[in-house]
């Protein structure tokens, strides 16, 4: 593997509320989450997005001061940057969506530099799935690793489109809601078969704050989230994730079920930063210490020794 991970989603400005707080205007975006997070591992990302005029250039800085290539992000001149607007409920785990402006996105299309069309692991957020496909389209797909995030909407008004993406990827990571629109199966277990048999290998389902599930190889590898004392803002925690378990991935140099079970841990810990402030804020703030300290502490969790003869017959 080349280390080379490329991203392709969304950069935007969001205004949130939730219990706590309320901002008019901070940076998001797919893209942008997955790229900060895997920034985090010693490899070579590469971003394709697209904004407007009315981004800053201090918020494009972020990224590649921490070596992220954005050579592939498109700046449209005169345009204006993807918006949205959201309301979380006092549970923090559902939200209403207040405003939603495509603005530049509307007209996307994904441009994939040369260097990063041999990129060993390929994360194609949530977009259109024709956007996605032409991304994928641009990529040897002989030499990479795709995963795949995509959601509710997709599913249910281009699902044609969607089920040509799925086909083409060796992960698709869905919630648990997704999975089961999807599927038409209640059960996770029989909806994670369902998804393999369209063609992906591996099948994560998130279930937000009760973590993680990854299927495939006939193996099932089930992660905890890991407790926060107060989630302050959940926006681009899936993302996070995603990017988290994307560059661990890329920078692992092998991909199995083993690596990809650390991979979901890394991921899990990249969400529960996130969730601690607004925005990128805390995901920007991440050291090899704190990721580390967290994994530790992570491990201490879930880990358990257990003694045979306590059920010996």
């Amino acid at each position: 593997m080349n280390k080379k991970l490329l991203v392709v989603g969304t950069m935007a400005y969001d205004a949130i509320e939730t219990p706590y707080q309320k901002v008019d205007r901070v940076l998001g975006g797919a893209a942008t989450y997955i790229a900060l997070s895997s920034s985090k591992f010693p490899l070579h990302c590469g971003l394709v997005s697209v904004i407007g005029e009315d981004f800053l250039d201090s918020d494009l800085d972020k990224l590649t001061q921490l070596g992220v290539d954005a050579q592939g992000v498109e700046k449209v001149k005169e345009g204006k940057t993807f918006f949205w607007s959201g309301r979380y409920h006092d549970d923090m785990n559902t939200r209403t969506t207040l405003d939603t402006q495509l603005n530049v996105l509307e007209n996307f299309t994904p441009v994939v530099p040369d260097e990063f069309r041999d990129s060993s692991v390929v994360m194609v957020g949530n977009l259109h799935p024709i956007v996605q496909l032409d991304a994928l389209s641009q990529m040897d797909l002989s030499h990479s690793f795709r995963i795949l995030d995509t959601m509710n909407f997709w599913m249910e008004h281009f699902r044609s489109d969607l089920d040509q993406v799925i086909a083409q990827v060796d992960l698709i990571s869905i919630n648990d809601e997704e999975a089961r629109l999807l599927t038409g199966e209640f059960s996770l277990t029989k909806a994670a078969k369902k998804i393999h048999a369209m063609g992906p290998r591996y099948v994560i389902i998130k279930k937000g704050e009760h973590g993680a599930q990854l299927y495939g190889d006939d193996k099932v590898f089930i992660a905890p989230a890991y407790p926060v004392d107060q989630v302050v803002d959940p926006t681009g925690a899936g993302d996070s994730f995603a990017g988290g378990f994307a560059g661990y991935l890329a920078h692992s140099g092998e991909i199995n079920f083993d690596t990809l079970k650390q991979a979901l841990v890394v991921g899990t810990v990249f969400a529960s930063f996130t969730v601690e402030a607004f925005g990128v804020e805390a995901i920007e703030k991440v050291t090899h210490t704190s990721l580390q300290n967290r994994i530790t502490a992570y491990r201490k969790l879930t880990h358990f020794n257990w003694d045979e003869k306590i059920l010996a017959l």
